[in-house]
């Protein structure tokens, strides 16, 4: 078989069958998730859950959790209810490092792996007859790691069949792990502080000094609820001085305003029991901010079994709301990806334009440098965006699209930066914005051009600090956000004209991609017809076995002005109206449009050469007049385009055949005014 060449191999792949997209982990499923977690239920029980939670939104997937172990070496199931049972035999107990198995490798790597074929994956020739005996084809793996950086295990994925991870399978994973690693944290947290509290009961002289020494904050109350005593901890974060701490108003001091109802009707059901419970609740610092405390209250008897003490430990858990809230987002974000429709799946031809732009692609993904990309409407810049992201090193991260054009301005700001609870009428409670949704991975601004000077002097201060500050609120947010932004506009035009700032253009510009129209790249027209006709086909339920020869000559004679959208939508309608297995088109849908001057021009005698050149000069006097008369501006209100009523693409197409010098007329126009 011959190698095929790079434009060949690129068609080849991009118009393979994508990998079948895993659904997101539902918001409902991932507080059900949480909830266990914080209601006491064992570790092994809440593990084995979210396996099989996971297992559920995709046919024939197994999961697994390893832990690992104390000696930091091995590590053991935790759960893999579903896993063949020689795949756990061979590999329960396997050290961490290269070659050993996808989670191995993954807590070695502190990274996601992907096996997407043992088999044919000759990086696992020696370990792939574990699998293979299991009938595991494929295998990923997720490390899970805490907060203070330590890997705490890994969470795998098996199928029977042959995988690699589509975007949302990777988003899964990810999710997957971070619950996990919650959970983990939780068991350990509660492990000691259990074990501190034995020790009190054996040693009441050592009490002081053990809850002291617990990072937690501790508050010891008597069984009506009445401050007893309060360690170190609670005095080191609120700055108050132990008796003010025992004064009966204590809580309403430190507790946020908003909680105070919530935690009154908590408290009045939890002390009236002889269970343990707990509660969430803002609690104020030294500083004067409020920071989520998850604050457990245990009950503590004497020998009678009579109730003498609660004991209310407080575990900081503002990092992790935060990260809740942001996971809502990305879910939501994420499962709004998944079910919008995308027409422009694969990037299609093999044309020298389109190979220049493929090379751009392969050039700035791997980087983490500003792209913009400028086309024609229709030209599919969201797919080159896309496609950037996937083959860039943030690839596992969110990408979030965002259609400037489509946001009503009075909502841009909150929509791209989110806002604070109260910032406006509606706003009833804190929402994070897309940039915050984007954090590690991708936004894409289609259609910046649209964006108000407010939102523009916003998004030059992402762009050079890299913070933002939420509607309503005066703290500044850091973010890690690589920005893609595309736009059918002329920016030098719109700054040129005052309406698009020059220090954000010049932000943006750092690396420009055109995207070619598609009468600019004729050649790719016949490949593009063929994947369309086939993919739209299979849709309706039919098979085109021809396409005639004079139907593509037409297909490629046209000119094109809505791109590849229009060719898109001809396509669907002539193979929902085409009765046999021969694909045709109607003619009359592709009749060329001409630029029609203002007056008739009468034909002289001559030849056919003279007429053509007569006819280019007097378009040509019709196009510099419009120019002349809008300031050299081609698109906009009382532009060129909207003078001549033709579409701005075409009218910059003609300008370009002609040799029509835009600048100039603008000058002669200022000229004629000084």
């Amino acid at each position: 078989m011959r190698d095929l060449e790079p434009s060949e191999a690129f068609v080849a792949e991009t118009t393979s069958t994508p990998p079948r997209a895993a659904p997101a982990l539902s918001s409902e499923a991932l507080l059900d998730a949480l909830k266990m977690i914080l209601m006491g239920t064992s570790l092994v029980e809440v593990l084995t859950s979210i396996t099989r939670l996971i297992e559920a939104h995709s046919e024939g997937m197994l999961c697994s959790i390893f832990l690992v172990q104390p000696d930091g070496v091995h590590m053991r199931y935790a759960a893999a209810a579903n896993l063949p049972e020689e795949y756990r035999t061979a590999t329960d107990g396997t050290e961490i490092g290269p070659g050993r198995g996808p989670c191995s490798m993954a807590a070695y790597r502190r990274e996601p792996v992907f096996v997407a074929d043992f088999l044919s994956d000759l990086d696992w020739l020696h370990f792939r007859d574990k699998p293979l005996s299991a009938g595991l084809l494929s295998g990923w793996s997720n490390p899970i790691i805490g907060h203070d950086g330590q890997v705490l295990g890994t969470f795998g994925m098996y199928f029977r069949e042959v995988r690699n991870p589509s975007q949302a399978e990777i988003q899964l994973i990810a999710y997957a792990s971070h619950v996990v690693g919650i959970a983990i944290e939780r068991d350990r947290s509660s492990a000691a502080l259990n074990k501190a509290f034995e020790e009190i009961r054996k040693s009441e002289g050592q009490l002081r000094q053990i809850v002291d020494a617990i990072p937690q904050t501790v508050v010891v109350l008597g069984a009506k609820g009445s401050v007893v005593y309060v360690n170190q901890t609670v005095l080191d974060y609120t700055g108050l001085p132990r008796e003010e701490v025992m004064e009966s108003d204590f809580r309403e001091r430190v507790f946020h305003p908003d909680d105070l109802e919530t935690l009154r009707e908590t408290r009045r059901n939890g002390f009236s029991s002889r269970a343990s419970w707990e509660n969430e609740v803002r609690v104020r610092g030294k500083d004067g901010g409020y920071r989520w405390f998850l604050i457990r209250y245990n009950p503590l008897f004497d020998d009678r079994g009579d109730l003498i003490r609660w004991c209310a430990a407080g575990t900081d858990i503002h990092d992790r709301k935060r990260e809740e809230q942001k996971l809502r987002e990305e879910n939501l974000a994420l499962r709004e990806e998944i079910s919008r429709p995308s027409p422009d799946e694969e990037i299609v031809g093999s044309s020298v334009p389109l190979r220049r732009v493929l090379s751009q692609i392969g050039k700035v993904a791997p980087t983490d440098s500003t792209v913009l990309i400028l086309g024609e409407t229709g030209t599919g810049k969201e797919l080159i965006a896309s496609t950037i992201h996937q083959r860039s090193k943030r690839s596992a991260r969110p990408f979030i699209r965002v259609n400037c054009a489509a946001i009503p301005p009075s909502l841009v700001a909150s929509e791209l930066f989110g806002h604070e609870k109260g910032a406006f009428t509606g706003a009833l409670q804190r929402r994070l914005g897309r940039f915050e949704a984007a954090d590690g991975g991708t936004i894409f601004l289609d259609e910046i051009g649209d964006l108000s000077s407010e939102t523009q002097v916003a998004l030059l201060r992402v762009l050079q600090e890299r913070e933002f500050e939420r509607v309503g609120s005066n703290e500044p947010t850091s973010i890690d956000v690589r920005v893609l932004a595309a736009t059918n506009r002329d920016l030098e035009a719109a700054v040129a004209a005052g309406t698009f700032r020059e220090d954000l253009f010049y932000r943006l510009n750092v690396f420009p991609i055109r995207i070619p129209a598609l009468r600019e790249r004729k050649d790719d027209i016949p490949l593009l017809v063929e994947y369309l006709v086939e993919r739209n086909s299979k849709k309706a339920g039919k098979r085109f076995r021809h396409i005639k020869k004079d139907t593509l000559e037409l297909f490629q004679d046209y000119d094109w002005p809505g791109n590849i959208r229009e060719l898109q939508n001809v396509v669907e309608r002539a193979v929902i109206l085409s009765e046999n297995e021969t694909f045709s088109v109607d003619e009359a849908w592709l009749q060329r449009k001409v630029l029609q001057p203002s007056t008739p021009i009468s034909p002289r005698r001559g030849t056919l050469a003279a007429m053509e050149k007569e006819f280019a000069e007097r378009e040509k006097q019709i196009i510099e007049s419009a120019l002349e008369a809008s300031g050299g501006r081609v698109s906009g209100e009382n532009g060129a385009a909207e003078r001549l009523g033709v579409p701005p693409q075409t009218l910059d197409s003609k300008i370009a055949s002609l040799g029509i010098e835009k600048h100039k007329l603008k000058n002669a126009r200022l000229g004629k005014k000084l």
